[in-house]
């Protein structure tokens, strides 16, 4: 308690701007916390993906550009745009509801969000490739390039 009032509220004072900094940034990393608990989409890694595609039928829906996707890809995967899915204008996957599903993007930092309206659009089993194919490539995994 004594080093609170001896050094801490001087230097809260003294430093208003950076302490109100960090403390949103500690407030940003609890609720972000939080929020991926309470998330019904789970963030999975590249052997648990690849246990997924092989003994329970995942499919992988590859949130990146058609460019992008050229590039290269996971097999099978299917190309549809963030865009789209927010319009539920997600014809090739609609009779997947019940399957498992890998979301895929650049670098797994945005196919949660994506996750998140699959669920609310039916999809019962959700999940989203840690870092990505970024990361799926680092591991040499193999790739689809047209």
């Amino acid at each position: 308690m004594e080093f609170l009032t001896l050094e801490l509220l001087p230097f809260i004072k003294n430093h208003i701007l950076l302490s109100l900094g960090w403390i949103i940034l500690v407030i940003a990393i609890i609720v972000l916390t939080i929020k991926s608990k309470l998330s019904k989409v789970q963030n999975i890694n590249n052997a648990q993906a690849i246990n997924l595609i092989n003994k329970q039928d995942a499919i992988v829906v590859d949130v990146r550009s058609a460019d992008n996707f050229k590039k290269g890809h996971i097999t099978e995967s299917y190309n549809i745009l963030p865009i789209d899915i927010k319009n539920a204008n997600i014809k090739p996957i609609e009779k997947f509801k019940e399957k498992f599903v890998v979301l895929v993007d650049e670098n797994g930092l945005s196919s949660t969000a994506i996750g998140e309206i699959l669920v609310k659009q039916g999809f019962l089993h959700v999940f989203t490739l840690k870092d990505g194919i970024i990361g799926w490539n680092s591991e040499n995994l193999p790739l689809v390039r047209k």
